[in-house]
């Protein structure tokens, strides 16, 4: 079950996690898709640790801005550092419309 508050959230909703991989995947697949439960699990898990990743490499950058609130700008910085690059575009044009 998801923890908000003092603790972190210990995994990401099932249902948006099998939602999200079920569109992606059907966009090469015609057919039914079936997704195991323990592969929604990794899927889930992945996700939250890239989460957690990003949204760390991102407080460092706005720590070294000697700024206190990340803003897109840092997250666009953090993909840069992490070897992300290709997430960039996308994610700002996503922002943009």
């Amino acid at each position: 079950m998801a923890k908000v508050g003092a603790e972190s959230v210990e995994e990401l909703p099932k249902a948006i996690v099998r939602r999200l991989v079920k569109e992606k995947l059907s966009e090469s697949d015609a057919g039914d898709l079936q997704i195991h439960k323990e592969a929604i699990l990794a899927f889930g898990e992945s996700a939250r640790i890239f989460i957690h990743y990003l949204s760390a490499t991102a407080n460092d950058v706005c720590k070294e801005s000697k700024r206190q609130t990340i803003n897109a700008e840092d997250i666009f910085k953090a993909l840069e550092e992490i070897e992300f690059q290709e997430f960039i575009e996308p994610l700002k044009a996503s922002l943009d419309g």
